[in-house]
């Protein structure tokens, strides 16, 4: 009779949309975060880590029966420990490995380590729920990534910050060519992947780009970008299970990133969201914890990292930064977990490719060495891409900004802005370079020596720097105008950007405008 009753209540209470694959002992720790989500809406389910994967797979299932199920989240380590250490097991979430057949032939290893298999419930490698994990070994670290996640979505730092987004690249290594094509396809990607209401840095490990900051600097920089608060944090390029490339310059070579800096960490505004572009950063299933797992776990580090866990190919991990982008710019994905699966159904889709896509596919066809194996690269991103966070984690995109500003200008005029603020605050109306230009003409480097590296900080401040004219006012809701001054030597694709601070939220606008030279009296 008590079954009965069990059975009839469980089948009145609305079916849940949110899946947490949690240890017992972790399960008090994760209490405010159950309590923050079911404040939201959200109906939970909770599930035992113990079993087999195909056990913990079947109880997922079970639970989209109901038709709600969107959210998977794993809590725990998938520490390979757990196989023969009964206490270990009891306190992590085995991972699924997949049969790798293209990155192999990239020096990875024949198993990918994955949790996308989690979230594919028609078994055609495509996920069909939003997943993430949060990759932690005690109840500790759980009470400390819960807070992260906690703090970043009650944060009231409306400042700019959400508006930026900072891109780490080291050099790509695989030909000249090669090397050549996937610089200007990153260009491509931020350019057109950005909204102009964005603001971008670069910091690119390539010593003779005036990106490039003094590289005895370099590790410095890329911890002073993810201090410094943004919307994302993005590296491109090689990585190994604790560390990203080095900074490779005539005679010597220098640290980007690695796990024994994340102590260095302090997050002065908003924690960010990580994304490595990357081989082995994501490689969570390790004996030792990966970068991806240092950073999650540190309390002044990003709240959330999406990495790949084995060799990552250069085409297929582009597309998936291109799909991210767009999951994130353009449809607005409400929350993370919604992003990275939107952008895995995206690499697998075959119609309404856009403009970019196709480029890029095009150019594999003619450049990579498994060009005949594009759509398999593709499939064994979706597993090898994972989600060390919240896939639940809202993201706060600012508030839109209308903008009304003349298409074209010459240099030497004042250009009026007309505008239109969902919101009061604190407002910038900004005149700046479109990102894939400079603001000034860079020097070039011939060779390295004393007299050189002493320029590189000068130079990097300034490619980074690309306003040229900036304005500010107290914004009230509704419309306001500005003006900017358009200097005599400006030329070429320019952006108007504008931002206002609120004390409840912010907005954000941007729109492009062309300058062209002042016409020449007869």
């Amino acid at each position: 009779m008590l079954n009965v009753l069990v059975s009839l209540v469980l089948a009145a209470m609305p079916a849940p949309d949110t899946a947490v694959v949690c240890p017992a002992e972790f399960r008090s720790a994760l209490a405010p975060w159950i309590e923050h989500r079911q404040a939201q809406g959200h109906q939970i389910a909770m599930l035992s880590n113990l079993g087999s994967p195909g056990a913990i797979r079947e109880q997922i299932y079970e639970l989209s029966k109901g038709g709600r199920l969107k959210y998977l989240v794993i809590v725990g380590d998938a520490d390979p420990r757990m196989y023969r250490d009964k206490l270990v097991r009891q306190r992590t979430v085995p991972v699924h490995y997949s049969r790798a057949v293209v990155n192999v032939k990239f020096g990875s290893s024949p198993e990918i380590a994955t949790d996308n298999w989690y979230a594919d419930l028609d078994d055609d490698r495509v996920p069909d729920l939003a997943v993430g994990r949060l990759a932690c070994d005690s109840p500790e670290e759980v009470s400390l990534v819960v807070g992260k996640i906690l703090a970043y979505e009650r944060s009231r730092d409306f400042g700019a910050w959400r508006r930026q987004v900072h891109f780490v690249a080291g050099l790509g290594g695989f030909g000249a060519v090669a090397d050549t094509v996937m610089e200007a396809a990153a260009k491509s990607l931020i350019n057109n992947g950005v909204p102009s209401a964005f603001c971008t840095t670069m910091t690119y490990g390539s010593w003779q780009s005036p990106y490039c900051p003094d590289p005895r600097d370099f590790r410095r920089v890329t911890l002073e970008r993810l201090n410094e608060g943004s919307l994302f944090w993005v590296y491109l390029g090689h990585g190994q299970q604790r560390s990203v490339d080095e900074v490779h310059v005539p005679g010597g070579s220098f640290p980007i990133l690695a796990a024994e800096d994340v102590s260095e960490l302090a997050s002065r505004h908003g924690a960010t969201i990580a994304c490595f572009l990357a081989c082995y950063s994501g490689a969570f299933d390790m004996p030792s914890d990966c970068l991806g797992e240092e950073l999650l776990r540190t309390a002044g580090g990003p709240v959330a990292i999406l990495c790949g866990s084995r060799v990552t190919m250069p085409y297929a991990m582009t597309v998936m930064g291109s799909e991210l982008l767009s999951q994130v710019f353009t449809h607005q994905a409400p929350t993370l977990g919604e992003a990275l699966l939107g952008a895995k159904r995206r690499m697998m889709a075959t119609e309404n490719l856009g403009a970019h896509r196709m480029a890029m596919d095009a150019l594999a066809r003619l450049l990579s060495p498994t060009a005949d194996e594009l759509v398999a690269e593709r499939a064994e991103h979706l597993d090898l891409f994972n989600l060390l966070g919240d896939p639940l984690l809202r993201l706060p995109y600012p508030q839109v900004v209308e903008l009304q500003v003349d298409s074209q200008t010459t240099a030497g005029n004042t250009l009026l802005v007309r505008g239109k603020s969902p919101l009061a605050g604190r407002g910038v109306v900004e005149l700046a370079v479109r990102r894939d230009r400079l603001s000034f003409r860079p020097p070039r480097r011939n060779t390295l020596d004393e007299a050189t590296l002493a320029t590189f900080a000068d130079v990097y401040a300034k490619a980074n720097e690309p306003r040229l004219h900036m304005a500010e006012l107290d914004c009230s809701a509704g419309e306001f105008t500005a003006e900017l001054m358009v200097p005599a030597d400006a030329r070429g694709p320019c952006q108007v950007r504008v931002f206002v601070e609120g004390v409840e939220a912010c907005a954000a606008g941007g729109a492009d405008v062309l300058v062209a030279a002042p016409e020449r009296s007869k």
